[in-house]
């Protein structure tokens, strides 16, 4: 495997910003330029792991390498707004009594982005800290949000019935996904990646896969990617596409499947709770987690996109950087800012 330097500063290109704000996802393609992220995380051991493992997990993660995302057409991004009159927004802000809450969609068991803390049952993580963000923008406190765990194939069908408000799951922004709900501006950097027993023939992304058992999580990227080019893995089985990407890792574990793709933000989570699998090969291009919310509730995203700017603000001292710290450092380091321009 190889590695790259700490990364710069990730900006935005100027070139994506019209009348002060960023224009469309153009922006998301000028970052995967302007970005040398490590998309891979070497996350703490779950209790029952020896704690000598983590070094060696985090030597067993690879790094991205910054590349252009696939040009698609540009949606305009919904300006960012605090108007609490904003249908939208008014909408949740009026809902009475215990259902006065932000209703979010989230995942339980991606290890420091979503998952239940087995101390104390409390869901935790990244994404769960960006959603209390939220929350307490729209309501006035943390507390103010009911989480619903939603499977990687539900999402979508979460917002269109309106059985949540939004969203926070390390959803990748995608152009066909953009045609079926609304995303915010993108807050985090992530590339497709290859899991694999430690040991396997299989080095990553290429014609190794040739023949291989490869799981995904149904309607995700990797499945996509897959789609497009397989170099003839063998993942169009039904026991190969599974509702969440954990169920990969056991079916792994177990020798059901010879390789899993998925987000290496997700997958190196997963290499450092089990020291007999390693991520492999180069990340695909770069894609970019969002916020998403019931295609046309540009009321509530223009919100959301208000709060991103507000987490962002302040560089390093930033509460983006707050919850990078406290969730991500471990696994991910040489980030000194978030990733947005002055």
């Amino acid at each position: 495997m190889t590695s790259v330097k700490g990364p710069r500063r990730p900006r935005w290109s100027s070139t994506s910003r019209r009348s002060g704000r960023f224009h469309g996802w153009g922006g998301v393609s000028a970052m995967a330029g302007a970005c040398a992220l490590t998309a891979a995380l070497a996350l703490p051991q779950l209790p029952h792991a020896a704690a000598e493992r983590s070094d060696r997990a985090a030597q067993r993660t690879a790094t991205a390498v910054p590349a252009r995302a696939d040009a698609c057409v540009d949606p305009e991004p919904v300006p960012p707004s605090d108007d609490n009159n904003a249908p939208g927004v008014k909408a949740i802000r009026d809902r009475q009594g215990a259902a006065r809450k932000l209703i979010v969609g989230v995942d339980q068991n991606s290890y420091r982005w979503g998952s239940r803390n087995p101390d104390t049952g409390e869901l935790e993580g990244f994404d769960i800290d960006l959603a209390k963000a939220i929350a307490t923008d729209i309501l006035g406190s943390p507390q103010d949000v009911t989480f619903r765990a939603v499977p990687t194939e539900q999402r979508e069908e979460a917002l269109a019935k309106g059985t949540v408000d939004l969203v926070v799951r390390t959803m990748t922004i995608t152009c066909e996904r953009s045609e079926r709900v609304t995303f915010s501006t993108p807050y985090f950097q992530v590339g497709q990646q290859v899991l694999v027993p430690e040991g396997s023939p299989v080095t990553g992304f290429d014609e190794t896969l040739r023949g291989k058992r490869v799981c995904t999580a149904r309607d995700s990227t990797a499945y996509n990617a897959l789609k497009k080019k397989s170099y003839g893995a063998v993942f169009d089985k039904p026991e190969y596409i599974v509702p969440n990407q954990l169920d990969c890792l056991v079916r792994l574990q177990l020798g059901e499947v010879d390789a899993v793709v998925t987000d290496n933000a997700l997958a190196a989570g997963q290499a450092a709770q089990d020291p007999d699998v390693e991520l492999v090969g180069e990340p695909l291009p770069p894609e970019y987690y969002g916020v998403a919310a019931k295609l046309g509730n540009d009321d509530l995203v223009g919100r959301v996109n208000h709060v991103l700017e507000e987490y962002r603000a302040g560089g390093k001292d930033s509460r983006w950087m707050k919850a990078y710290n406290h969730w991500l450092k471990a696994g991910l380091p040489g980030i000194t800012e978030p990733p947005f321009a002055d």
